[in-house]
């Protein structure tokens, strides 16, 4: 460029040579310097768009003007319908931020979709991302300080620090706001209605087939302990019979004792018998 507005290579229209060729001088200097490269790379959006000073007018998208069921008709896929208007709402705030996005940066935005939309392929991912959305832009025009004038290191150093208090304001505020037009969409989104009616009825199911499970444990539970009291009630009859069928085979064997009780009372009535007529043997009268 320098050489093609040289002013000796443009004579027949040297004064628009010399003011381009000048430009082109500035320019150079802004990037031989480190410091204004910077600012010049931090306010490159409000300087494309109109100045630094208070003449810039941010164009964003007015998003306050979606925050009601009057902006769109019906959840059709129609040009007033519902879908058509909020893809159409994203899809600007998406080319927005890709205006002011770094050119390393590789963000892929989620697409709003339409009304037939896959709820996991698209649906989801959507607010999935949306819902915690942070804006590129950096809100330079809204500096209230141009840090160029500043007379001394110190003075620049409280312009910077009070410019970006404005700056993360104003982000904050644009993500915010965009964060709760996402809510509102999300609300009346009949696609995430019926996705959370379906995941209602299926835990319904689960429910009731955990109800249905714990019900047969419990009467098979119950029926193993009948089980275990009546083996258990077989299991002492047994032995009584046994029992009763041993003592049984002893008394045949033995005899039951009640005549062995007999014959030893008859001896011991004997012997004292005996021992009554002994003493009186002995006795001389």
């Amino acid at each position: 460029l320098a050489l093609k507005w040289h002013p000796d290579k443009n004579l027949e229209n040297a004064e628009e040579a010399a003011e381009q060729f000048k430009l082109i001088q500035a320019a150079y200097d802004v990037l031989s310097d480190p410091q204004e490269r910077a600012w010049y790379d931090n306010h490159r959006e409000a300087l494309l768009k109109g100045g630094v000073r208070g003449e810039y007018q941010d164009d964003s998208l007015d998003l306050l003007q979606y925050f009601t069921v009057t902006c769109y008709s019906g959840y059709g896929d129609e040009e007033k319908g519902f879908y058509v208007v909020y893809r159409n709402i994203f899809e600007m705030i998406v080319k927005e931020e890709m205006e002011c996005k770094n050119e390393e940066a590789t963000e892929e935005f989620p697409t709003f979709g339409d009304s037939q939309s896959d709820y996991d392929t698209v649906v989801h991912p959507f607010y999935a991302y949306w819902q915690s959305f942070c804006t590129q832009k950096n809100f330079a025009w809204k500096e209230e300080y141009d840090t160029r004038q500043a007379s001394n290191r110190w003075e620049k150093r409280a312009m910077e620090k009070e410019n970006k208090k404005t700056r993360d304001k104003a982000r904050k505020e644009r993500n915010e706001l965009v964060r709760e037009l996402v809510a509102f969409i999300r609300k009346r989104d009949r696609r995430v209605q019926a996705h959370r009616k379906l995941v209602e009825e299926q835990n319904a199911e689960k429910a009731k087939k955990v109800e249905q499970l714990r019900r047969q444990q419990k009467l098979q539970q119950a029926k193993l302990a009948e089980q275990y009291k009546e083996q258990s009630w077989i299991t002492m009859s047994e032995l009584e019979k046994e029992l009763q069928q041993m003592e049984a085979e002893y008394e045949k064997e033995f005899g039951d004792g009640s005549d062995y009780s007999e014959e030893m009372k008859e001896v011991e009535e004997e012997q004292q018998t005996e021992g009554q007529n002994d003493k009186a043997s002995d006795d001389p009268n």
